[in-house]
């Protein structure tokens, strides 16, 4: 028996056959050709079936993953149509007379290396989409169909890494799992292999060319695979994935039960959407109504503003799909991580502290205005919500206010019928929103907190930044003493307050939310029963005290 180790990705157990997993090494040629009319031809020919690729990898990923997996095939349909990309490629071609691969593969690599080299991390997690979007191209010009290096029987992956683009291709139901000697666990083929809820181990240097063809047995619980393992190990890994199967059974029994605590405290737990196509999913796992509706999906599939009927049409389909439950929607979010070309933002060194958010819309008026006129005109089909991201004072809030009113004139002096119930609220997502979170709460009917920025901006680090793994630490008291703060803040002045951050559906702190006495929690859709069941098994009238005691305790220094 041989046992490689490496880091997991999911807690789970993945027993099969191994498939060492290689791409094709096919040559590229660096000699002339004569017609270079020809050879740009092909490259654009290529790089029309890459960009319909993407979109069809965007689809197979939004019904296996969800918007937020399968927006980075939108990116990536963007990025292949980026002009210094394309000129790059044909300037190779028609200055140093060189076919397409050439100079595919080498604007590809010379835009993946300025990538790199840059200071900002998001800007160098770029690099990697460079490498993927210009290999697309190459397969198509080669012929290459990676598809078939699956195989056709089920079995566990082996590879140097894979590409979001190459998980998502593959066929699920012959994916048994995947091992990997690079990547990264907040890579988004890591993220895609959670989503999807397949076992994976990340780099895991012990990999041998050898393994192809053997029994093995990848252990997320212990970040460890086992390749032949002896008939005992094995025997106790298959007990351990059966009972990991019952339980995602007794969870489907959750359906309709309240989430209510043993000592009779009941809490909302909503799902997190990307549009439509997440509503299937909200149903399917008994979310009790929509927490986030991140609204930016709407102007990044789009190549040009979106019109207000177009607005309206998206989200008028998800809250008449989902009436009576409610629907918070987050107003426009573009920005930092999330640009469109055609809002024609400036390049900033630090785009996630930059021009984002509520800044753009209370900057640009029209635009803002026109996302606020569908909404309201959506809300005369169920019950909706809106809430304002990137909060950070009180005089932000009242303008958006200000907007809704105006809209709300309009809309009535027009004739068209909206909900005078709507909720505002805010998210509080900055350490200024949570600290002045008693005078923001005098202002709006809710809160919800964006943990992920929360956490961000606490602690000054960089979330997509892989090097800060450790110092990037959502449980930091400091973190949990905000919450804890703008919990307090909202129910003294007689609002509701919720999460809507990946923190969540951290189950480890399902008590002390509830210890917090936070009101709603709002997870990805697959996330809702087990969050259900953790409620379901607290009793607060044990945890409560000890949880609160622990964050007021004296620090004693050393």
């Amino acid at each position: 028996m041989q046992v490689g180790t490496g880091k997991s990705v999911l807690n789970g157990i993945a027993i099969g056959k191994l498939k060492i997993y290689k791409k094709k090494d096919t040559a590229i040629s660096a000699a002339e050709v004569a017609d270079t009319a020809a050879e740009v031809a092909r490259f654009e020919e290529a790089q029309q079936k890459a960009i319909e690729q993407q979109t069809a990898l965007y689809e197979k990923a939004l019904a296996e993953a969800g918007e937020d997996i399968a927006e980075v095939f939108n990116i990536h349909a963007m990025m292949l149509e980026d002009d210094d990309f394309v000129d790059a490629i044909k300037e190779i071609i028609n200055s140093q007379k060189k076919c397409a691969e050439y100079a595919v593969k080498t604007a590809g690599n010379n835009q993946a290396a300025v990538f790199a080299a840059m200071d900002d991390p998001y800007l160098q997690a770029r690099s990697a989409d460079v490498i993927d979007i210009a290999q697309a191209i190459l397969d198509i010009l080669q012929g290459v169909d990676n598809a078939s290096l699956q195989g056709t029987e089920p079995s566990i992956l082996v590879a140097e890494d894979l590409a979001p683009s190459e998980t998502v291709r593959m066929d699920k139901s012959l994916l048994l799992g995947f091992i990997t000697r690079e990547g990264s666990s907040n890579s988004h083929t890591a993220i895609l292999a959670r989503s999807m809820n397949i076992p994976a181990l990340i780099q895991c240097k012990d990999i041998q060319d050898d393994w192809d063809g053997k029994m093995a047995v990848i252990d997320g619980y212990n970040a460890c695979v086992y390749v032949e393992p002896t008939p005992d190990l094995l025997k106790s890994l298959k007990k351990r994935q059966q009972e990991d199967q019952k339980k995602q059974a007794l969870l489907q029994e959750l359906k309709g039960k309240p989430n209510t605590t043993l000592d009779g405290k009941t809490i909302n737990v909503f799902a997190n959407i990307g549009g439509m196509s997440d509503v299937g999913a909200v149903q399917q796992n008994d979310a009790g109504g929509v927490g986030l509706f991140r609204t930016e999906f709407v102007y990044l599939n789009c190549k040009d503003f979106p019109t207000e009927d177009y607005q309206f049409e998206a989200y008028k389909q998800v809250v008449e799909s989902l009436a009576p439950r409610k629907v918070v929607v987050r107003t426009c979010d573009i920005g930092a991580d999330k640009t469109v070309d055609y809002m024609k933002l400036d390049h900033e060194e630090n785009p996630a502290l930059g021009y984002r958010a509520i800044r753009i819309c209370l900057t640009r008026r029209d635009f803002f205005k026109t996302q606020l006129r569908a909404l309201f005109r959506a809300s005369a089909f169920g019950k909706l919500g809106i809430m304002f991201p990137m909060v950070t004072s009180v005089w932000e809030v009242r303008e958006a206010k200000r907007m809704c009113e105006e809209v709300r004139r309009e809309l009535k002096k027009e004739g068209i019928p909206y909900s005078e119930d709507v909720q505002i609220g805010i998210m509080i997502e900055t350490p200024a929103a949570a600290i002045n979170s008693d005078r923001l709460a005098k202002e709006v009917d809710f809160f919800s907190i964006g943990t992920n920025d929360l956490t961000q901006y606490t602690l000054a680090c960089d979330r997509q930044n892989n090097d800060l793994g450790r110092f990037y630490d959502p449980h930091h008291p400091a973190v949990l003493r905000l919450i804890r703060l703008v919990t307090e803040n909202a129910h003294k002045n007689g609002i509701w307050v919720g999460i809507c951050g990946e923190l969540g559906a951290d189950l480890t702190l399902t008590e002390t939310f509830l210890a917090f006495g936070v009101d709603e929690l709002s997870v990805t859709p697959r996330s809702v029963l087990p969050l259900r069941n953790a409620v379901r098994m607290t009793d607060t009238r044990e945890s409560s005290e000890r949880i609160l005691s622990d964050l007021d305790s004296d620090y004693t220094a050393r």
